[in-house]
Protein backbone atom coordinates (compact mmCIF):
# COMPACT_ATOMS: atom_id res chain seq x y z
CA UNK A 1 0.00 0.00 0.00
CA UNK A 2 1.14 3.72 -1.09
CA UNK A 3 -0.06 6.54 0.89
CA UNK A 4 -1.72 7.16 -1.64
CA UNK A 5 -3.72 4.00 -1.11
CA UNK A 6 -3.97 4.84 2.35
CA UNK A 7 -6.29 7.58 1.93
CA UNK A 8 -8.56 5.58 -0.84
CA UNK A 9 -8.46 2.85 1.83
CA UNK A 10 -9.80 5.46 4.95
CA UNK A 11 -11.94 6.97 2.14
CA UNK A 12 -13.35 3.78 0.89
CA UNK A 13 -14.27 2.78 4.55
CA UNK A 14 -15.25 6.48 5.75
CA UNK A 15 -12.93 6.83 8.15
CA UNK A 16 -12.75 10.15 9.96
CA UNK A 17 -9.76 9.25 12.26
CA UNK A 18 -6.23 7.64 11.92
CA UNK A 19 -4.64 5.73 15.13
CA UNK A 20 -1.25 5.36 15.88
CA UNK A 21 0.02 2.82 17.65
CA UNK A 22 3.23 1.72 18.72
CA UNK A 23 4.72 -1.28 21.18
CA UNK A 24 6.84 0.09 24.46
CA UNK A 25 9.68 -2.17 25.32
CA UNK A 26 7.93 -3.64 27.42
CA UNK A 27 5.01 -5.03 24.81
CA UNK A 28 2.30 -2.83 25.30
CA UNK A 29 0.63 -0.99 22.82
CA UNK A 30 0.49 2.88 22.91
CA UNK A 31 -1.41 4.72 20.73
CA UNK A 32 -2.30 8.27 19.72
CA UNK A 33 -5.50 8.94 17.43
CA UNK A 34 -5.57 11.95 14.53
CA UNK A 35 -8.30 13.25 12.38
CA UNK A 36 -7.56 11.92 8.98
CA UNK A 37 -7.24 15.74 6.99
CA UNK A 38 -3.83 16.15 9.89
CA UNK A 39 -2.22 13.77 7.83
CA UNK A 40 -0.70 13.55 4.29
CA UNK A 41 2.35 12.61 2.39
CA UNK A 42 4.89 14.02 4.91
CA UNK A 43 3.30 11.94 7.87
CA UNK A 44 4.51 8.96 6.04
CA UNK A 45 8.32 10.32 5.82
CA UNK A 46 8.32 12.95 8.98
CA UNK A 47 6.10 11.00 11.37
CA UNK A 48 4.81 12.69 13.76
CA UNK A 49 6.17 14.04 17.33
CA UNK A 50 5.43 12.46 21.35
CA UNK A 51 7.04 12.38 24.46
CA UNK A 52 9.68 9.50 24.75
CA UNK A 53 10.12 10.20 28.52
CA UNK A 54 6.68 9.09 29.03
CA UNK A 55 7.10 5.47 27.70
CA UNK A 56 8.80 2.89 30.04
CA UNK A 57 12.24 2.49 29.47
CA UNK A 58 12.92 5.02 26.89
CA UNK A 59 14.05 7.97 26.97
CA UNK A 60 14.83 10.62 29.97
CA UNK A 61 13.31 14.09 30.02
CA UNK A 62 16.05 15.76 29.06
CA UNK A 63 16.24 14.04 25.22
CA UNK A 64 12.39 12.99 25.12
CA UNK A 65 11.33 14.38 22.17
CA UNK A 66 10.76 10.93 19.39
CA UNK A 67 9.01 10.17 16.04
CA UNK A 68 6.79 7.81 15.13
CA UNK A 69 6.39 6.89 11.43
CA UNK A 70 3.63 4.89 10.30
CA UNK A 71 4.28 1.73 8.42
CA UNK A 72 1.78 2.41 5.77
CA UNK A 73 1.80 -1.52 4.81
CA UNK A 74 0.07 -2.09 8.74
CA UNK A 75 -3.13 -0.38 8.08
CA UNK A 76 -6.24 -1.57 9.23
CA UNK A 77 -9.27 -1.10 10.38
CA UNK A 78 -9.85 -0.37 13.98
CA UNK A 79 -12.14 -3.15 14.82
CA UNK A 80 -14.13 -1.58 18.24
CA UNK A 81 -13.85 2.51 18.03
CA UNK A 82 -17.50 4.03 17.19
CA UNK A 83 -16.28 6.59 15.08
CA UNK A 84 -14.71 4.87 11.90
CA UNK A 85 -11.14 4.65 12.56
CA UNK A 86 -8.05 3.59 10.40
CA UNK A 87 -4.62 2.03 12.42
CA UNK A 88 -1.39 1.95 11.30
CA UNK A 89 1.11 0.93 13.23
CA UNK A 90 4.68 2.65 13.88
CA UNK A 91 8.24 2.42 13.40
CA UNK A 92 9.98 4.70 15.87
CA UNK A 93 12.57 7.81 14.65
CA UNK A 94 15.35 10.07 16.85
CA UNK A 95 14.30 13.13 15.54
CA UNK A 96 17.69 14.45 15.41
CA UNK A 97 20.00 11.64 14.04
CA UNK A 98 17.15 10.27 11.93
CA UNK A 99 18.19 6.60 12.84
CA UNK A 100 15.77 4.26 13.72
CA UNK A 101 15.44 4.06 17.52
CA UNK A 102 17.55 1.43 18.86
CA UNK A 103 15.04 0.21 22.10
CA UNK A 104 12.04 -0.12 19.62
CA UNK A 105 11.29 -3.69 19.77
CA UNK A 106 9.49 -3.45 15.81
CA UNK A 107 12.89 -1.99 14.80
CA UNK A 108 14.74 -5.13 16.39
CA UNK A 109 12.86 -7.34 14.95
CA UNK A 110 13.40 -5.77 11.59
CA UNK A 111 17.01 -6.31 11.97
CA UNK A 112 17.06 -9.61 13.08
CA UNK A 113 15.26 -10.65 10.14
CA UNK A 114 17.64 -8.52 7.58
CA UNK A 115 20.70 -10.27 9.49
CA UNK A 116 19.30 -13.91 9.07
CA UNK A 117 18.98 -12.94 5.24
CA UNK A 118 22.53 -11.79 5.11
CA UNK A 119 23.71 -14.85 6.95
CA UNK A 120 22.76 -16.93 4.12
CA UNK A 121 21.17 -19.54 6.05
CA UNK A 122 17.62 -18.71 4.90
CA UNK A 123 15.34 -16.17 3.89
CA UNK A 124 12.92 -16.37 6.09
CA UNK A 125 11.88 -17.17 9.66
CA UNK A 126 8.61 -18.82 10.05
CA UNK A 127 7.02 -18.51 13.44
CA UNK A 128 3.49 -19.88 14.76
CA UNK A 129 1.98 -18.91 18.34
CA UNK A 130 -0.70 -20.44 20.52
CA UNK A 131 -1.50 -17.74 23.28
CA UNK A 132 -3.66 -18.94 26.58
CA UNK A 133 -5.43 -16.64 28.68
CA UNK A 134 -8.07 -16.15 31.27
CA UNK A 135 -11.40 -15.14 31.01
CA UNK A 136 -12.61 -13.87 34.38
CA UNK A 137 -15.63 -11.94 35.83
CA UNK A 138 -14.05 -9.97 38.57
CA UNK A 139 -10.60 -9.17 39.71
CA UNK A 140 -9.97 -7.00 42.46
CA UNK A 141 -6.53 -6.34 44.26
CA UNK A 142 -5.41 -3.05 46.22
CA UNK A 143 -2.11 -2.69 47.83
CA UNK A 144 -1.69 -0.05 50.47
CA UNK A 145 0.17 0.66 53.43
CA UNK A 146 -2.09 -1.14 55.83
CA UNK A 147 -3.77 -3.65 54.09
CA UNK A 148 -2.96 -5.91 50.54
CA UNK A 149 -5.16 -8.66 48.75
CA UNK A 150 -6.29 -9.87 45.81
CA UNK A 151 -9.67 -11.91 44.52
CA UNK A 152 -10.67 -13.11 41.18
CA UNK A 153 -13.91 -15.07 40.40
CA UNK A 154 -15.28 -16.31 37.24
CA UNK A 155 -18.96 -18.12 36.52
CA UNK A 156 -16.36 -21.25 35.49
CA UNK A 157 -14.19 -21.61 38.57
CA UNK A 158 -14.16 -24.68 40.08
CA UNK A 159 -14.39 -22.86 43.32
CA UNK A 160 -18.02 -21.64 42.52
CA UNK A 161 -19.79 -25.28 43.17
CA UNK A 162 -21.43 -23.95 45.96
CA UNK A 163 -22.16 -20.23 45.05
CA UNK A 164 -26.12 -19.26 45.32
CA UNK A 165 -26.55 -18.40 41.93
CA UNK A 166 -30.61 -18.70 41.23
CA UNK A 167 -30.10 -21.75 40.23
CA UNK A 168 -26.05 -22.94 40.33
CA UNK A 169 -26.38 -25.73 37.32
CA UNK A 170 -23.15 -26.82 38.53
CA UNK A 171 -21.38 -26.51 35.04
CA UNK A 172 -17.69 -25.91 36.52
CA UNK A 173 -14.33 -27.57 35.02
CA UNK A 174 -12.47 -28.72 38.32
CA UNK A 175 -8.73 -28.05 38.66
CA UNK A 176 -6.78 -29.05 35.61
CA UNK A 177 -10.21 -30.76 34.19
CA UNK A 178 -11.12 -28.19 31.07
CA UNK A 179 -9.34 -29.22 28.18
CA UNK A 180 -11.61 -29.78 25.37
CA UNK A 181 -14.87 -29.73 27.26
CA UNK A 182 -18.08 -29.27 25.15
CA UNK A 183 -20.99 -26.90 26.31
CA UNK A 184 -22.18 -26.29 28.61
CA UNK A 185 -19.16 -26.84 30.46
CA UNK A 186 -17.39 -24.81 27.84
CA UNK A 187 -19.55 -21.31 28.06
CA UNK A 188 -17.45 -19.22 25.92
CA UNK A 189 -17.48 -21.00 22.53
CA UNK A 190 -19.46 -18.09 21.45
CA UNK A 191 -16.72 -15.55 23.55
CA UNK A 192 -14.13 -17.31 21.31
CA UNK A 193 -15.46 -17.71 18.15
CA UNK A 194 -16.30 -13.51 17.97
CA UNK A 195 -12.48 -12.89 19.10
CA UNK A 196 -11.59 -15.61 16.30
CA UNK A 197 -13.90 -13.69 13.77
CA UNK A 198 -12.49 -10.21 14.48
CA UNK A 199 -9.08 -11.78 14.11
CA UNK A 200 -10.20 -12.87 10.82
CA UNK A 201 -11.42 -9.10 9.52
CA UNK A 202 -7.46 -7.73 10.07
CA UNK A 203 -6.27 -10.33 8.28
CA UNK A 204 -5.33 -13.04 10.75
CA UNK A 205 -5.59 -16.23 9.68
CA UNK A 206 -6.51 -18.53 12.81
CA UNK A 207 -6.13 -22.32 12.93
CA UNK A 208 -8.31 -23.50 15.61
CA UNK A 209 -9.45 -22.13 19.17
CA UNK A 210 -10.75 -24.21 22.23
CA UNK A 211 -10.96 -24.07 26.20
CA UNK A 212 -7.60 -24.89 27.99
CA UNK A 213 -6.79 -27.13 30.90
CA UNK A 214 -7.40 -24.54 33.77
CA UNK A 215 -10.56 -23.95 35.46
CA UNK A 216 -12.11 -20.00 35.60
CA UNK A 217 -12.27 -19.95 31.87
CA UNK A 218 -8.87 -20.38 30.72
CA UNK A 219 -8.96 -20.30 26.65
CA UNK A 220 -6.83 -20.90 23.60
CA UNK A 221 -7.04 -19.36 20.05
CA UNK A 222 -3.62 -20.51 17.97
CA UNK A 223 -2.62 -18.09 15.14
CA UNK A 224 -1.53 -19.68 11.29
CA UNK A 225 2.36 -19.71 10.94
CA UNK A 226 3.48 -16.66 9.30
CA UNK A 227 6.99 -14.39 8.95
CA UNK A 228 8.16 -13.19 11.74
CA UNK A 229 7.88 -9.41 11.89
CA UNK A 230 3.90 -10.00 10.90
CA UNK A 231 3.16 -12.61 14.01
CA UNK A 232 5.00 -9.70 16.24
CA UNK A 233 2.66 -7.63 14.86
CA UNK A 234 -0.25 -9.70 14.81
CA UNK A 235 0.55 -10.75 18.53
CA UNK A 236 -0.40 -6.88 19.35
CA UNK A 237 -3.53 -7.54 17.42
CA UNK A 238 -4.45 -10.50 19.19
CA UNK A 239 -3.80 -9.54 22.66
CA UNK A 240 -6.04 -6.04 21.55
CA UNK A 241 -8.74 -8.02 20.23
CA UNK A 242 -9.24 -10.76 23.03
CA UNK A 243 -9.12 -8.09 25.55
CA UNK A 244 -11.58 -5.83 24.04
CA UNK A 245 -13.90 -8.22 22.85
CA UNK A 246 -14.08 -9.36 26.41
CA UNK A 247 -14.38 -6.02 27.78
CA UNK A 248 -17.90 -5.57 25.70
CA UNK A 249 -19.10 -8.73 26.77
CA UNK A 250 -18.86 -7.60 30.54
CA UNK A 251 -15.42 -10.13 30.73
CA UNK A 252 -12.00 -9.18 31.81
CA UNK A 253 -9.00 -11.07 29.77
CA UNK A 254 -5.86 -11.51 31.78
CA UNK A 255 -2.61 -12.60 29.89
CA UNK A 256 -1.21 -13.23 33.45
CA UNK A 257 0.82 -16.57 33.41
CA UNK A 258 -0.08 -17.72 36.85
CA UNK A 259 -3.34 -16.11 38.59
CA UNK A 260 -4.35 -19.07 39.97
CA UNK A 261 -2.81 -20.80 42.52
CA UNK A 262 -2.49 -24.83 41.95
CA UNK A 263 -3.82 -25.04 39.03
CA UNK A 264 -2.04 -24.82 35.36
CA UNK A 265 -0.85 -21.51 34.12
CA UNK A 266 -1.15 -19.35 30.34
CA UNK A 267 1.84 -20.27 28.19
CA UNK A 268 2.70 -19.31 24.94
CA UNK A 269 4.28 -22.24 22.53
CA UNK A 270 5.88 -20.85 19.49
CA UNK A 271 6.30 -22.63 16.62
CA UNK A 272 9.44 -21.84 14.51
CA UNK A 273 11.34 -22.60 11.36
CA UNK A 274 13.82 -21.64 8.78
CA UNK A 275 13.05 -21.45 4.91
CA UNK A 276 14.97 -20.65 2.09
CA UNK A 277 13.48 -20.46 -1.64
CA UNK A 278 10.35 -22.18 -0.56
CA UNK A 279 11.82 -25.00 1.09
CA UNK A 280 11.80 -26.13 4.81
CA UNK A 281 15.32 -26.25 5.62
CA UNK A 282 13.97 -27.67 9.33
CA UNK A 283 13.13 -31.39 7.47
CA UNK A 284 15.89 -34.16 7.03
CA UNK A 285 16.89 -37.57 8.04
CA UNK A 286 18.00 -37.06 11.24
CA UNK A 287 15.79 -37.36 14.56
CA UNK A 288 12.18 -36.93 14.34
CA UNK A 289 12.58 -36.10 10.42
CA UNK A 290 14.85 -33.18 11.18
CA UNK A 291 17.73 -31.99 9.23
CA UNK A 292 21.41 -31.61 10.83
CA UNK A 293 20.54 -28.14 10.35
CA UNK A 294 17.40 -28.21 12.50
CA UNK A 295 19.16 -30.32 15.31
CA UNK A 296 21.76 -27.00 15.78
CA UNK A 297 18.95 -24.78 15.62
CA UNK A 298 17.80 -27.21 18.89
CA UNK A 299 21.56 -26.68 20.40
CA UNK A 300 21.36 -23.64 20.35
CA UNK A 301 18.26 -22.45 21.46
CA UNK A 302 18.78 -25.23 24.54
CA UNK A 303 22.45 -23.41 24.91
CA UNK A 304 21.03 -19.85 25.22
CA UNK A 305 17.47 -20.78 26.90
CA UNK A 306 17.96 -18.96 30.24
CA UNK A 307 19.55 -15.70 28.73
CA UNK A 308 15.93 -15.85 26.36
CA UNK A 309 13.50 -15.95 29.12
CA UNK A 310 14.45 -12.93 30.45
CA UNK A 311 12.42 -11.78 27.68
CA UNK A 312 10.40 -15.14 27.06
CA UNK A 313 9.11 -15.60 30.38
CA UNK A 314 9.76 -11.72 31.92
CA UNK A 315 7.53 -11.60 34.85
CA UNK A 316 8.03 -12.53 38.55
CA UNK A 317 4.97 -14.13 38.09
CA UNK A 318 6.08 -16.28 34.99
CA UNK A 319 8.30 -18.40 37.05
CA UNK A 320 5.42 -19.71 39.24
CA UNK A 321 4.36 -21.37 36.26
CA UNK A 322 7.43 -22.67 35.83
CA UNK A 323 7.31 -25.16 38.36
CA UNK A 324 7.35 -28.87 38.18
CA UNK A 325 4.22 -30.72 38.14
CA UNK A 326 2.41 -28.63 35.46
CA UNK A 327 2.01 -28.19 31.62
CA UNK A 328 5.41 -25.80 31.82
CA UNK A 329 8.69 -27.64 31.41
CA UNK A 330 11.24 -27.42 33.42
CA UNK A 331 14.20 -29.14 32.57
CA UNK A 332 16.41 -28.17 28.64
CA UNK A 333 15.79 -30.82 26.73
CA UNK A 334 14.43 -31.65 23.22
CA UNK A 335 12.18 -34.86 22.52
CA UNK A 336 9.47 -35.78 19.62
CA UNK A 337 5.71 -35.60 21.10
CA UNK A 338 6.40 -34.77 24.65
CA UNK A 339 5.04 -32.01 25.81
CA UNK A 340 7.29 -32.14 29.38
CA UNK A 341 10.39 -31.24 27.05
CA UNK A 342 11.37 -27.45 26.53
CA UNK A 343 12.06 -28.20 22.74
CA UNK A 344 9.47 -30.64 21.49
CA UNK A 345 9.28 -32.02 17.53
CA UNK A 346 5.31 -32.04 16.96
CA UNK A 347 4.67 -35.16 15.05
CA UNK A 348 1.50 -34.76 13.38
CA UNK A 349 2.41 -34.64 9.70
CA UNK A 350 4.71 -36.36 7.58
CA UNK A 351 4.38 -33.51 4.93
CA UNK A 352 8.35 -32.37 4.86
CA UNK A 353 6.55 -28.09 4.95
CA UNK A 354 5.35 -29.11 8.30
CA UNK A 355 8.20 -29.85 10.05
CA UNK A 356 9.38 -27.36 12.88
CA UNK A 357 10.24 -27.07 16.56
CA UNK A 358 7.77 -25.47 19.26
CA UNK A 359 9.89 -23.94 22.37
CA UNK A 360 7.68 -24.37 25.11
CA UNK A 361 8.55 -22.42 27.80
CA UNK A 362 8.01 -18.68 26.88
CA UNK A 363 4.81 -17.17 28.36
CA UNK A 364 1.84 -14.63 26.64
CA UNK A 365 3.21 -11.64 29.05
CA UNK A 366 6.32 -11.00 26.65
CA UNK A 367 6.98 -8.74 24.25
CA UNK A 368 6.76 -10.45 20.97
CA UNK A 369 9.37 -8.75 18.94
CA UNK A 370 11.90 -9.43 21.46
CA UNK A 371 11.31 -12.88 22.01
CA UNK A 372 10.84 -14.23 18.28
CA UNK A 373 14.46 -12.37 17.54
CA UNK A 374 16.00 -13.65 20.30
CA UNK A 375 15.23 -17.01 19.07
CA UNK A 376 15.96 -16.41 15.67
CA UNK A 377 19.68 -15.54 16.96
CA UNK A 378 20.01 -18.41 19.40
CA UNK A 379 19.17 -20.42 16.20
CA UNK A 380 21.81 -18.71 14.37
CA UNK A 381 23.95 -19.11 16.83
CA UNK A 382 23.48 -23.01 16.82
CA UNK A 383 23.73 -23.07 13.67
CA UNK A 384 26.83 -21.48 12.54
CA UNK A 385 28.44 -23.29 15.55
CA UNK A 386 26.72 -26.59 15.29
CA UNK A 387 26.02 -26.59 18.58
CA UNK A 388 24.87 -30.51 19.94
CA UNK A 389 21.38 -29.91 21.95
CA UNK A 390 22.68 -33.81 23.52
CA UNK A 391 20.77 -36.84 23.63
CA UNK A 392 16.84 -36.31 22.94
CA UNK A 393 14.68 -37.46 25.85
CA UNK A 394 11.88 -39.65 25.38
CA UNK A 395 10.47 -40.47 28.65
CA UNK A 396 7.98 -39.41 31.11
CA UNK A 397 10.03 -36.61 32.46
CA UNK A 398 7.86 -36.45 35.73
CA UNK A 399 8.10 -40.26 36.32
CA UNK A 400 12.25 -40.02 36.48
CA UNK A 401 14.43 -39.68 39.45
CA UNK A 402 15.72 -36.53 40.96
CA UNK A 403 19.21 -38.30 40.12
CA UNK A 404 18.48 -39.16 36.90
CA UNK A 405 17.22 -35.33 36.04
CA UNK A 406 20.25 -34.17 37.52
CA UNK A 407 22.80 -33.91 34.71
CA UNK A 408 20.23 -32.07 32.70
CA UNK A 409 19.56 -28.21 33.19
CA UNK A 410 17.30 -26.22 34.09
CA UNK A 411 14.77 -23.16 32.99
CA UNK A 412 15.98 -19.99 35.85
CA UNK A 413 14.07 -20.25 38.78
CA UNK A 414 13.12 -16.99 39.14
CA UNK A 415 13.18 -13.61 36.89
CA UNK A 416 16.48 -12.45 39.12
CA UNK A 417 18.13 -15.61 37.99
CA UNK A 418 17.26 -15.72 34.21
CA UNK A 419 17.90 -11.53 33.86
CA UNK A 420 21.78 -13.02 35.46
CA UNK A 421 21.59 -15.13 32.87
CA UNK A 422 21.04 -12.70 30.20
CA UNK A 423 24.00 -10.49 32.05
CA UNK A 424 26.60 -13.45 31.51
CA UNK A 425 24.86 -14.76 27.70
CA UNK A 426 24.07 -11.87 25.19
CA UNK A 427 26.83 -11.89 22.88
CA UNK A 428 24.86 -14.03 20.49
CA UNK A 429 22.01 -11.55 20.86
CA UNK A 430 24.61 -8.76 19.52
CA UNK A 431 25.65 -10.15 16.64
CA UNK A 432 25.37 -8.23 13.45
CA UNK A 433 23.89 -4.94 15.61
CA UNK A 434 20.26 -6.68 16.40
CA UNK A 435 20.40 -6.16 20.20
CA UNK A 436 22.54 -3.56 21.26
CA UNK A 437 24.09 -3.48 24.91
CA UNK A 438 22.21 -0.98 25.48
CA UNK A 439 18.49 -2.77 24.69
CA UNK A 440 19.75 -5.40 27.21
CA UNK A 441 20.93 -2.93 29.93
CA UNK A 442 18.05 -1.19 29.71
CA UNK A 443 15.81 -4.46 30.19
CA UNK A 444 17.78 -5.61 33.14
CA UNK A 445 17.67 -2.55 34.81
CA UNK A 446 14.32 -1.95 34.47
CA UNK A 447 13.15 -5.17 35.54
CA UNK A 448 15.51 -4.72 38.55
CA UNK A 449 14.38 -1.44 39.78
CA UNK A 450 10.65 -1.51 39.03
CA UNK A 451 9.65 -5.27 39.80
CA UNK A 452 12.25 -6.97 41.80
CA UNK A 453 13.33 -4.70 44.23
CA UNK A 454 9.81 -3.43 44.88
CA UNK A 455 8.08 -6.80 45.26
CA UNK A 456 11.16 -7.53 47.57
CA UNK A 457 9.05 -5.25 50.38
CA UNK A 458 4.99 -6.11 49.31
CA UNK A 459 3.77 -9.38 49.37
CA UNK A 460 2.26 -11.00 46.41
CA UNK A 461 -0.99 -9.09 45.06
CA UNK A 462 1.61 -6.33 44.18
CA UNK A 463 2.24 -8.60 41.32
CA UNK A 464 -1.50 -8.44 39.91
CA UNK A 465 -0.71 -4.29 40.28
CA UNK A 466 2.12 -5.08 38.19
CA UNK A 467 0.64 -6.88 35.38
CA UNK A 468 -2.93 -4.90 35.13
CA UNK A 469 -0.75 -1.76 34.96
CA UNK A 470 0.82 -3.31 31.52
Amino acid sequence: MTFKQFFDFATQHDAKMVDLKFTDMLGTWQHCTFPVEAWDEKTFNEGVGFDGSSIRGWQGIHNSDMLAVPDVSTTRMDPFFRVPTVSVIANIIDPITKEKYSRDPRHIANKGVDYLKKTGIADVCFIGTEPEFFVFDEIRFEQKQNTGFYQIDSVEGAWNTNRIEEPNLGYKPSYKGGYFPVSPTDTYQDLRSEMTMKLQELGVEVEAHHHEVGTGGQSEIDMKFTDLLRMADQLMWYKYVVKNVARNAGKTVTFMPKPIFEDNGSGMHIHFSLWNNGTNLFAGNSYAGLSDLAIHAVGGLLKHAASILAFAAPTTNSYRRLVPGFEAPVNLVFSQRNRSAAVRIPMYSDNPKAKRFEFRCPDPSCNGYLVFTAMLMAVIDGIQNRIDPGKPLDRDIYEMSKTELEEYAKVPASLGRALRALEKDHEYLTAGGVFTKDLIETWIDYKYEYELEPLSLRPHPFEFQLYYDS
